[in-house]
């Protein structure tokens, strides 16, 4: 089991992006949107997006934060690589880090049910 969080792990161009808008199956929670799709590559990967929307850069990046730990912490969740795009919501700026790592931790355990559906 990988602990490490490199690179290689996050979507970063921005074609990127567009394709899983594209193709990606899509799971809206009130603190989070994401989409989701297999991976082509190697293994999972995540790309996180927060907007001013959200808050200040402070909380942008705490919960970018928190996002990629828990990642990196709850990966061994998918039978097979995803590739996953985290948009935060207004929400999830006003919640402490425990209630923001649990949501994430529920949405981990639920993708791998959603991509095969």
């Amino acid at each position: 089991m990988r602990y490490f969080f490199k690179k290689t792990d996050r979507l970063l161009k921005r074609s990127d992006f567009i394709e899983l808008s594209d193709s990606g199956q899509r799971l809206t929670t009130r603190l989070f949107i994401v989409l989701a799709a297999p991976a082509k590559g190697g293994g999972s990967r995540i790309g996180i997006t927060a907007s001013r929307k959200v808050g200040g850069a402070v909380q942008r990046n705490r919960i970018k934060r928190l996002a990629r730990e828990a990642f990196r912490l709850n990966r061994h969740l998918f039978a097979r690589p995803l590739e996953i795009s985290l948009i935060a919501r207004r929400a999830a700026a006003e919640l402490p880090n425990r209630a923001i790592a649990l949501a994430l931790k529920d949405i981990y355990e639920m993708l791998p049910r959603q991509i095969e559906n």
